[in-house]
């Protein structure tokens, strides 16, 4: 079943704010989440509406999924709930909206658990050439890495956390609330040490006890030949840092070719328009055509009509999952009409006219051939 628009899902515009989205968020989970829509399908509409705002409120996977749609985002993990990073916006604060907290002994997320680091997303321009034969580029990714100085324990390195003695080094405190329904009692985030259950008495000097700091790197990422635009190279591991001591995120790298001056491409095959003049067409000749594996000898039939195709085989691009399989390169013939004679020119065609037995006349229409369905995919 085909995916709903996330713009649609989330009932906001295309030129919707951060802000725009994260209220019509915060609205539509509050009527949708199953403990408060009994439903049926309130649960899969609740996934459906985090899988979409976690995509939107993504910078990096709004940009590809704006420019690609659905298909940009495959193997990014943007569906289900699992991975999700809302950037400090997620259920606890849904409820703390809606309700005032969490409900009972569960205080919703644990901030002390191991969490994913964000993916990354990075866009890669290359040429036909480097698509075709597969390539190695350098590129310059800036992610968040852990403190080369604390090491991510927040603490300049000497000193040591303590234990937070507003909620005792539970990383939640509990309150008793009178409402409509009776006494509640309610666990929230203790506001003091942001749930961790320590403070930081000399935070690290290098990331102010955040443990993480924002860091440009280098990395090189190798193409794979064959690959073509909106393919993408996943990086594990190679995204931002995870957080107490859960795993990195990781880079994918979405590629762009870049159009060649004279060849264009369909799935593993290259077409290329290649132009004789008339005689040659009419005689016969022999021609020398590029492709993507050197030059290549032709032989052009007396008597080729405009349009005619050669096929040579195993010259095209090889599937990018299987390199020993090559499509092939199509060389559609252009015959050429000169603009300009010389007078001697045109009394040779004169009398070559005057031997021709064919007159002008009406074209009968013909199905539609090979190179107009050709011509066809690439306008």
């Amino acid at each position: 079943m085909s995916k709903r628009d996330y713009y649609e899902v989330l009932g906001v515009s295309r030129e919707a704010t951060e802000k725009e989205m994260k209220s019509a968020f915060r609205k539509a989970a509050k009527r949708l989440h199953p403990d408060v829509n009994s439903s049926p399908n309130a649960e899969d509409e609740f996934k459906e509406l985090n899988e979409a705002y976690a995509v939107l409120s993504d910078s990096q996977k709004k940009q590809i999924y704006d420019r690609y749609g659905h298909a940009g985002l495959e193997g990014q993990g943007a569906g289900g709930m699992g991975g999700m990073d809302f950037t400090g916006f997620g259920l606890d604060d849904i409820f703390e909206q809606f309700f005032g907290g969490g409900f009972g002994g569960g205080g919703g997320r644990n901030p002390r658990r191991p969490r994913k680091g964000r993916d990354v997303g990075h866009e890669l321009s290359i040429s036909f050439e480097e698509a075709v034969h597969g390539t190695s580029k350098d590129i310059k990714v800036e992610r968040v890495e852990n403190c080369d100085r604390c090491h991510g324990q927040r603490a300049e390195p000497g000193t040591s956390p303590v234990r937070c003695t507003t909620c005792n080094g539970n990383g939640q405190v509990r309150t008793t609330r009178q409402t409509i329904l009776g006494a509640m009692v309610q666990t929230q985030t203790c506001h003091t040490c942001q749930g961790t259950g320590e403070s930081i008495p000399s935070p690290c000097m290098r990331c102010r006890g955040d443990g993480r700091v924002r860091q440009t790197r280098t990395l090189n990422v190798k193409i794979p030949a064959g690959i073509d635009t909106g393919n993408q190279i996943r990086l594990a591991g190679e995204g931002e840092a995870g957080s107490n001591g859960g795993p990195a995120g990781n880079l994918f790298v979405l590629v762009d070719v870049k159009p060649h001056k004279y060849f264009r491409r369909n799935e593993l095959d290259v077409i290329l328009e290649f132009d004789v003049n008339m005689v040659q067409a009419a005689l016969g000749t022999k021609v020398t055509v590029p492709t993507m594996h050197g030059d290549e000898d032709v032989t052009i039939a007396p008597g080729t009509q405009p349009g005619s195709i050669i096929k040579l085989r195993h010259k095209g691009v090889p599937n990018v999952r299987n390199n020993d399989r090559l499509g092939d390169q199509l060389v559609v013939v252009n015959v050429t009409v000169p603009k300009t004679l010389t007078n001697d020119q045109k009394e040779i065609l004169r009398s070559l006219a005057e031997t021709l037995d064919e007159e002008a006349r009406p074209h009968e229409p013909e199905e539609k051939g090979f190179f107009e369905a050709i011509r066809d995919i690439f306008n």
